[in-house]
C-alpha cells in the first residue's frame, strides 16, 4: 500500500484542501462555510492547515483557526476525513504541532438524525483516538431583527468600570460558583480561580471592540450584581460575557444582563448577535430563550 504523507499546506498548494469532498452533514461545511486562505481574503493560514495524502489525494484534513492578529492558532474548527480513513484523521491530529481545543459544529438535535449522528460521532471518535477528550456541548444562539427584543427590566444600573482590577474581582466572584465547563476546567488546573478570571479578561481584550463597553451591573442599593460585556469578535457582534455574582443569584438577573447586552449592540447598529452557553447551564439557556435568541447550532468541544 502506498504510504500516507501528512504535512502542512503551503501558500502555493492551499487549494489542495478544497479537493476533498466531505458529506457536509456536520462541521463548518454543513453551515455554508468555505475554506479560504488568508491570501485570498479568508480566515485560514496554510501553515496551520494540515492534510493526509495518499497518492496525492487528500484523505483527511484539519484547519486551525485564529483571529487576524494572532500569532498562533486559537482552536481547531475544521476536521474531516474520507470514509474508512478515521485512523488517518487521528494520525494527522497526533502529528500536527498544535495542542488546541477542537470545536465541532452540529445541527440542532443532531442525535435525532442517524446519518448526522454517525458523522459527528466518527469525528469525535477520531479526535478521541488522537488524545482529545470531550469537555462540553454548547448551544449557539443568534439574535436577528426578526427576533423579539424585550424592554429593559430596569431593575439594575449599568456603569462602565475602567479598572481591570475591579473587573477581575467580579470575574473571580462569578466563577467561584459556576456551571461553565471551560471555567471549571481552568479552576481545576494549577492556576485555579485566578487563572479562570484572567482567561475571561484576556478574551475581552482580544475582542476588537471598545474597552468602555464592559459594564458592571448594580442593584438600586449599590451592590454589584454582575457583569455584562457586549463585544465584537472577528466574526461580528456577540454576547461576550454574562455573569451574576453568587450573592445576587435567584432573582433572574441573568436575563436583565442579557437584555442590556443585546439592546446595547442593537443600538450600535448590530443586525445579528451571536451568543452561546453550555447545554447544562439551564438558567442561562432560559434567559437566552426569554430574550428572543434562537438556537441555530450545537457545538461539541474536545480538549
Amino acid at each position: 500500500m502506498t504510504d500516507t504523507v501528512i504535512r502542512a499546506l503551503t501558500p502555493s498548494d492551499a487549494a489542495l484542501f478544497t479537493t476533498f469532498q466531505d458529506s457536509a452533514l456536520v462541521g463548518r461545511a454543513a453551515f455554508g462555510h468555505r475554506y479560504t486562505s488568508t491570501a485570498d481574503g479568508g480566515e485560514y493560514r496554510p501553515e496551520w492547515t494540515w492534510v493526509a495524502l495518499r497518492e496525492n489525494t487528500v484523505i483527511a484534513r484539519a484547519a486551525w483557526w485564529a483571529g487576524p492578529d494572532d500569532t498562533e492558532p486559537v482552536l481547531l474548527n475544521w476536521f474531516d476525513f474520507a470514509e474508512g480513513e478515521a485512523e488517518a484523521g487521528a494520525e494527522l491530529l497526533r502529528r500536527a504541532p498544535f495542542d488546541k481545543e477542537y470545536e465541532l459544529i452540529v445541527p440542532v438535535g443532531w442525535r435525532e438524525d442517524p446519518s448526522v449522528r454517525a458523522a459527528a460521532e466518527a469525528r469525535i471518535a477520531a479526535a478521541t483516538a488522537a488524545g482529545l477528550k470531550p469537555l462540553v456541548e454548547r448551544y449557539r444562539y443568534l439574535w436577528t431583527p426578526d427576533c423579539p427584543l424585550p424592554e429593559r427590566p430596569g431593575r439594575l444600573v449599568f456603569r462602565p468600570e475602567p479598572d481591570d482590577a475591579v473587573i477581575l474581582d467580579v470575574l473571580r466572584r462569578v466563577h467561584s460558583v459556576t456551571l461553565d465547563a471551560h471555567a471549571r476546567r481552568t479552576i481545576e488546573g494549577p492556576g485555579g480561580l485566578e487563572a479562570a478570571a484572567q482567561e475571561e479578561l484576556d478574551f475581552f481584550r482580544w475582542c476588537p471592540s471598545p474597552r468602555e463597553w464592559w459594564k458592571l451591573a448594580y442593584t438600586p442599593d449599590g451592590q454589584v450584581a454582575g457583569i455584562q460585556v457586549p463585544a465584537h469578535n472577528p466574526s461580528g457582534p456577540c454576547i461576550g460575557f454574562i455573569g451574576v455574582v453568587p450573592e445576587a443569584r435567584g432573582h433572574g438577573y441573568g436575563f436583565d444582563l442579557l437584555v442590556e447586552c443585546t439592546r446595547f449592540l442593537v443600538e450600535q447598529g448590530a443586525e445579528s448577535i451571536a451568543g452561546a452557553t453550555d447545554r447544562g447551564n439551564a438558567p442561562m439557556a432560559a434567559a437566552f430563550a426569554r430574550a428572543g435568541h434562537r438556537v441555530t447550532q450545537e457545538r461539541i468541544h474536545l480538549v
